[in-house]
């Protein structure tokens, strides 16, 4: 059972009916689900994850104070933590794990800030920009079991939708640095002999194109250790994973770092062919640097046009 499907199946019977008997009042108010950060929210957890933090519980996420008095959410928090200490075999974790309560009670205006600095999902486009991919991700994850108010829901649909700029900003970057650091210098730091440096140019040409990867697909990309797992589950560029896995693994000397370099370019070659199919750009080569500036020529707004075409990495 995964992490999820034990929550869901823990509020289900064990939270909601005393939810609904001891506050049918604030029943319409409450969004109960699990998101955040954890495999679970993912649905990658497995036997590994259950080192840390894996247990029944689930989240009661609560709107403002005229909805939800404190008073209210001081009762819900002690009615939560009376609930059942075992579920199917499973113990509830004792302690928070390092970054605080991952569920219980909580306002969903603080869950949102914690994860992307805002309560209500409304960010500027220089907070757009900047904002980790992963942080997104932690406040559109997981599931929603219940939201009859749908306040919460709201503010996730929100962030689940990057600008259409802003997503050709942030990708205009990825595809430049991968340009710079696998077409161009991962060779030339062979070259120059510094093998260290040529590996550090493959890595980074990896990391850029998986994040190209998931841009392409309007998604946004989880924390870096279940990034691949998470690429070969998208719907488009899936097929990039085994390339940029081996790029990854392989060696550099003389013959697999010939055959690195041509993988490096079968995955140039597919990004760019998503990007025409897309009409994304106007660049009819297989250069990654001229798509890069095409992307970014595309972008409506002027003012986030003319930022750095490395500004949104």
């Amino acid at each position: 059972m995964t992490g999820l499907e034990l929550s869901k199946a823990y509020y289900e019977q064990v939270g909601k009916p005393v939810l609904e008997r001891d506050f049918p009042e604030l029943m319409p108010y409450l969004a109960i689900g699990l998101a955040g950060a954890g495999s679970e929210c993912l649905g990658y957890d497995d036997e590994v994850s259950q080192d840390h933090d894996f247990g029944p519980g689930f989240c009661i996420w609560l709107p403002d104070e005229a909805m939800v008095d404190r008073r209210s959410a001081f009762l819900l928090e002690r009615a939560y933590a009376k609930l059942d200490a075992e579920f199917m075999g499973y113990k509830r974790p004792k302690i928070d794990p390092v970054g605080g309560a991952r569920k219980g009670v909580m306002r969903y205006a603080d869950f949102f800030t914690e994860k992307t600095g805002t309560p209500d999902g409304v960010l500027s486009d220089a907070e757009w920009l900047t904002i980790p991919y992963a942080s997104l991700t932690e406040a559109t994850n997981g599931e929603v079991f219940a939201d009859p108010f749908g306040g919460f829901s709201a503010v996730r649909e929100r962030l689940a939708r990057m600008p259409e700029d802003i997503r050709k900003k942030r990708l205009a970057g990825h595809l430049l640095l991968m340009a710079q650091s696998g077409q161009y210098n991962y060779q030339r730091c062979l070259d120059h002999g510094e093998p260290e440096a040529a590996r550090l140019a493959a890595t980074e040409f990896v990391k850029n194109a998986v994040s190209a990867a998931f841009l392409l697909n309007g998604r946004t990309e989880p924390y870096y250790k279940w990034a691949f797992r998470a690429l070969r589950a998208l719907p488009e560029l899936s097929g990039l994973a085994p390339a940029l896995s081996k790029i990854l693994t392989l060696g550099d000397e003389p013959e697999p770092s010939f055959e690195k370099y041509n993988l490096i370019e079968d995955v140039a070659s597919a990004v760019i062919g998503k990007l025409m199919d897309d009409g994304l750009t106007e660049a009819t080569c297989g250069d990654l640097e001229k798509h890069a500036y095409s992307v970014n020529d595309g972008i409506a707004d002027g003012a986030v046009r003319n930022l750095h075409v490395l500004a949104g990495v």
